[in-house]
């Protein structure tokens, strides 16, 4: 991967409802504009330029969505109101930041929960996108999010098991179930309700085993907000239309894009990147051997991204 540079400018916007999202650009000021969008919902951006960019030749733009990493107000806080964080709003601070940042367009680059997120914006804005690479691919269909909290239970049955224990009545809608713990004022109900969504979080990460987990032990503050925002969106299925984004493909095919999924992650089970592919006519289908949904795919990434720095930004 390229070398993962500091900002060389970031700041507070203030994008209304009470929200101020932090953003940052590395790389080359005068380079090619892209943006990362970042998983989740809730992992935030951190604090460097992903490395499948060449720091020499992209302007690399990042956020940190509502509500999560250092925008403000936090999921964690104690009392927190989550109405004003929906797929409508994050569509539009991105709208935002691109104006505010002065970018006529911009590569988008997102990853999970933020392959949904770029999609959904490039539907709504396709005039403002030169090119798209989305990975370990989510298209927000609501088959994807029942794949997450029960069809996965028959792959890693005890997990599972501890998993439905943690709500009152296992069979309700999960997401919501935990989302109502999370958001009980009693520290002791959310910081449980928490770990046991991470937890399960964490086992089919690594379901076939064998599989690492990518992440750093998870940090409380943290943790809490990420459940929160997860089992958010999930409840409410993402704000969006069942197969919303498959059947408005077609919006898509001006833009050059390329679709990188891992042949070991278990979430494509739903059909989710061929079913992308068909419906965005001229994508570019990758399929990594050995990729996961976390690891392995860097490299394919890269050879996407070298390949668009050569292409020119026309204006609109």
């Amino acid at each position: 991967m390229y070398r993962q540079v500091e900002p060389h400018d970031h700041g507070m916007l203030d994008v209304g409802d009470g929200h101020s999202v932090y953003w940052m650009a590395c790389g080359n000021p005068d380079g090619k504009p892209a943006l990362y969008v970042h998983g989740g919902p809730g992992s935030g951006c951190g604090a460097r330029s992903p490395g499948q960019f060449d720091p020499a030749v992209y302007r690399v733009v990042s956020f940190d969505q509502r509500n999560c990493g250092r925008s403000t107000p936090h999921a964690s806080e104690p009392v927190i109101d989550l109405s004003t964080n929906t797929t409508d709003h994050l569509i539009r601070d991105m709208e935002q930041l691109r104006e505010h940042l002065g970018i006529d367009k911009w590569l988008l680059f997102g990853v999970s929960w933020g392959s949904v997120l770029s999609l959904t914006y490039a539907l709504r804005h396709p005039g403002r996108v030169s090119e798209m690479i989305v990975t370990a691919v989510a298209t927000g269909r609501h088959c994807e999010v029942e794949w997450l909290i029960r069809g996965f239970g028959g792959l890693a049955p005890e997990a599972y098991e501890r998993f439905l224990a943690g709500v009152p009545d296992p069979g309700e809608d999960i997401s919501a179930a935990y989302h109502r713990l999370l958001m009980d004022p009693d520290p002791a109900v959310h910081r449980k309700a928490a770990e046991d969504w991470c937890a399960w979080e964490d086992a089919i990460a690594t379901v076939p085993p064998g599989r690492d987990i990518e992440h750093e032990p998870w940090e409380p503050r943290f943790q809490l907000a990420f459940a929160r925002l997860v089992t958010h969106y999930f409840g409410n299925r993402c704000w969006l239309a069942d197969d919303q984004l498959a059947r408005n493909g077609h919006v898509l095919q001006g833009i050059p894009g390329v679709i990188v999924h891992g042949q070991l992650d278990l979430g494509a089970l739903t059909g989710k990147p061929w079913v992308l592919h068909h419906a965005w006519q001229g994508s570019e289908l990758v399929i990594v051997e050995h990729g996961t949904h976390a690891a392995g795919t860097a490299e394919a990434v890269m050879a996407a991204t070298d390949r668009f720095a050569k292409a020119p930004v026309h204006s609109s």
